[in-house]
């Protein structure tokens, strides 16, 4: 079975095979985003393009909580599963379901609630803010497909099963471009026909995964009972796990919002761009996102079987790979920010802005190929409080104060602020490299 692998063999053939479907599933997930910006900006307006990357930030903040949870749930059942202890996996799972039932209709009411507030909160362009409000409210009465959906695919990666979330996140993007072209291209309903696809695709998603599940309870590691929802700890023990990469995962994404907060003041040109090249960062930095994945199972399971050194081993290998990728996007992003910018606009200032934007920012990409396969090393050792505390320290003493210093200076412009991106990336290298060796160190002599 594919779990085994990941305890025996070649790490690199194993470590390879489980990573290409998480990229797929990352290449269609951002298609969510992507297909909706591309098609409102070919069919929209300016302000169309402003309110539906400014709102899928907001978004992305309350999806990032959920996401968080499952990646704890993810970590704690690749360990279960390495232990070989089932009882324990099947109480992940049930706590799973309890708690992230609750944490759906939270964060539903809150965004019905208070979308407007949150546009604001983010400087939306006056122009635009009608229709952010609008993407917001639709985007918010899916959220609890986006929940369940997240919910079914932690659980499959867990047991070390990332084919299962591709079959589902790739029939959720067919689905999501039809009906964007229809919404937006042929009803002209612009940001509200971009947030009613998503919705609508993400149910159809969710539904297919519960029946693919069903078919395939046979080949589970875990048998749900009873016992399983009663037992109380679990949900105590995903929060412990979880709920750190939730807060590193929210604040990050509250440091983007509070980022374009700060440059949507320069302009409509300057928002439109900013959320341009948030899209293509989801694109660009691929192979490291589904490496920080991929480690963060087979870590854990190898972590939870007693074997730090093959978990250390797969590490090593998966920062050679991202890292090499990680220079090939460095030079498509400082030589063609243009090129990829007109993939979204045809407006020849929004081209030339985002492309100013993506120079700077160019330098991230050699960083951040080994800062995630870092993070996703510590998630699977479950050192998770770590990985927010970094965090926090990058997001809040080093990229915010100095976009917004940077903002600040006279006649600036995306290539100065974005400056402050690389600078960001620089400082959490240095801190996870020497948490790293400390972790090590720690794993050398518990192991003797």
């Amino acid at each position: 079975m594919e779990k085994n692998s990941f305890l025996e063999g070649n790490i690199l053939p194993v470590l390879i095979k489980f990573a290409i479907p998480l990229m797929l599933s990352l290449i269609l997930q951002a298609l969510y985003g992507a297909v909706d910006l591309m098609v409102v900006g070919k069919f929209g307006t300016t302000a169309s393009i402003s309110a539906v990357s400014t709102g899928g930030q907001v978004m992305q903040s309350a999806t990032v909580i959920v996401t968080g949870l499952t990646m704890g749930v993810t970590v704690l059942l690749g360990q279960a599963i390495g232990a070989d202890k089932q009882k324990d996996a099947a109480a992940y799972v049930a706590g799973q379901i309890k708690l992230l039932l609750v944490v759906a209709l939270i964060q539903t009411g809150l965004l019905m609630l208070f979308a407007e507030q949150a546009a604001r909160l983010v400087h939306v362009p006056q122009e635009a803010l009608p229709e952010a409000v609008s993407y917001i409210r639709i985007c918010a009465s899916g959220m609890i497909f986006i929940t369940a959906y997240n919910a079914v695919s932690g659980i499959f990666r867990g047991i070390g099963d990332s084919r299962s979330p591709f079959l589902f996140v790739f029939t959720a993007c067919l689905i999501n471009i039809v009906l964007d072209l229809i919404f937006v291209g042929l009803f002209h309903l612009s940001a509200a026909g971009a947030a009613l696809a998503t919705i609508l695709a993400q149910g159809c998603s969710f539904l297919f995964s519960l029946l693919y599940m069903a078919k395939k309870r046979e080949r589970l590691p875990f048998r749900l009972t009873k016992e399983s929802f009663r037992e109380k700890g679990s949900v105590k023990r995903i929060l412990s796990m979880g709920l750190p990469i939730a807060a590193q995962d929210f604040q990050v994404n509250v440091s983007f919002l509070i980022i374009t907060a700060i440059i949507n003041s320069l302009g409509l040109v300057e928002s439109a761009s900013v959320g341009i090249a948030e899209k293509l960062f989801i694109f660009l930095a691929l192979v490291p996102m589904s490496f920080m994945s991929a480690l963060s199972a087979f870590v854990a399971q190898n972590v939870g079987a007693g074997k730090p050194q093959r978990a250390a081993k797969a590490f090593f290998s998966a920062v050679r790979i991202s890292f090499s990728c990680g220079f090939l996007v460095f030079l498509l992003t400082f030589f063609q920010g243009d090129f990829l910018a007109s993939i979204f606009t045809s407006d020849p200032q929004v081209i030339t802005s985002t492309q100013l934007y993506l120079k700077s920012c160019s330098f991230e990409y050699l960083l951040t190929a080994i800062n995630f396969c870092l993070l996703g090393y510590f998630n699977g050792h479950g050192k998770t409080k770590f990985v927010l505390i970094q965090g926090i320290l990058t997001v809040f003493l080093v990229r915010i104060p100095l976009s917004y210093f940077l903002r600040m200076l006279p006649d600036t412009n995306l290539l100065i602020i974005g400056i402050a991106v690389p600078l960001s990336a620089l400082f959490e290298l240095l801190v996870c490299a020497w948490y790293f060796r400390r972790l090590q160190k720690t794993v050398l002599d518990t192991a003797v």
